[in-house]
């Protein structure tokens, strides 16, 4: 398994597999592997030639009451966990390999990032927009991997490289869960099992929601009365699938999507169900 944290070595290996007729597959992430990042790894080794797992933790995406310095950063085991799932290649690179000083270029997030998660931490979307073009610049695939637990993080990706023309193509892929119906994420970490058993309060809503059905207002109404475990509901809400714009009380949910942002303890979760 190749490794660099160099942009023009990755680059190179990239188009050197392009060059050689190969179709090659970028998974995006953090680090901090778990099963759901494995399934997006191996479905990539499936449909592609190569997979190439980008390793970085991104400071232009943390707000500042957001603690980065927190962030677990496991490599070695994330390294081997890659080779695993037939990734063959890792890029790792550090902040001034993607951010240089003195950089200053950002782009401007789509509409659909403007709600949300957008609202609700401002300047995340810009940092995760100018990340992510800037690792399709450095490594050039033909397809990137995202898992649509972010589901609005999915939309907003998948707009950007519409608007701005990037010739990447963009996979969504279904959410991973704990037996328990947690949904997967690098912040599992950080609960208590006394708050992780309250946390299951998110997926379950979700769940009932999505079995009861009924009208926008009835499903919203569904997770609220579903999220009393928490300690802060963020929203719980009901939207437009793909633009994620509001949608009437008496709307039909066909083609929508159920979204949940809430707190347990200190740890912010996210979770969705598409109706």
């Amino acid at each position: 398994m190749f490794r660099t944290a160099g942009a023009a070595a990755i680059r190179d290996w990239v188009m050197h597999r392009r060059y050689d007729g190969r179709r090659v597959a970028l998974v995006p992430t953090m680090g901090a592997l778990h099963a759901g990042h494995v399934s997006l790894i191996e479905h990539a080794a499936a449909t592609h030639d190569d997979v190439v797992v980008s390793i970085f933790v991104n400071p232009t995406q943390f707000a500042p009451h957001e603690d980065l310095t927190r962030y677990p950063r496991p490599l070695e085991a994330d390294l081997a966990a890659c080779e695993a799932a037939g990734a063959t290649a890792v890029f790792t690179p550090t902040v001034d390999d993607v951010h240089p000083p003195g950089s200053s270029a950002s782009v401007r997030p789509p509409d659909v990032a403007r709600t949300l998660e957008g609202r609700r931490r401002p300047g995340h979307f810009e940092g995760v927009c100018t990340v992510v073009l800037q690792l399709f610049q450095m490594a050039p695939v033909q397809t990137a991997v995202f898992g649509r637990k972010d589901y609005q993080q999915w939309r907003v990706i998948e707009a950007m490289t519409r608007d701005l023309h990037v010739p990447v193509d963009i996979v969504g892929r279904p959410i991973v869960r704990a037996d328990d119906g947690l949904a997967l994420s690098s912040r599992n970490a950080y609960l208590s099992p006394e708050e992780r058993g309250r946390a299951l309060a998110i997926s379950r809503s979700l769940r009932t929601a999505k079995d009861r059905g009924g009208t926008v207002a009835d499903v919203e109404r569904t997770l609220r009365e579903g999220l009393t475990a928490v300690d802060e509901v963020e929203y719980a809400t009901v939207r437009d699938a793909t633009t994620l714009q509001t949608l009437p009380p008496d709307h039909s949910t066909r083609g929508t999507v159920a979204l949940i942002a809430a707190k347990v303890g200190t740890t912010r979760l996210i979770d969705n169900a598409e109706l």
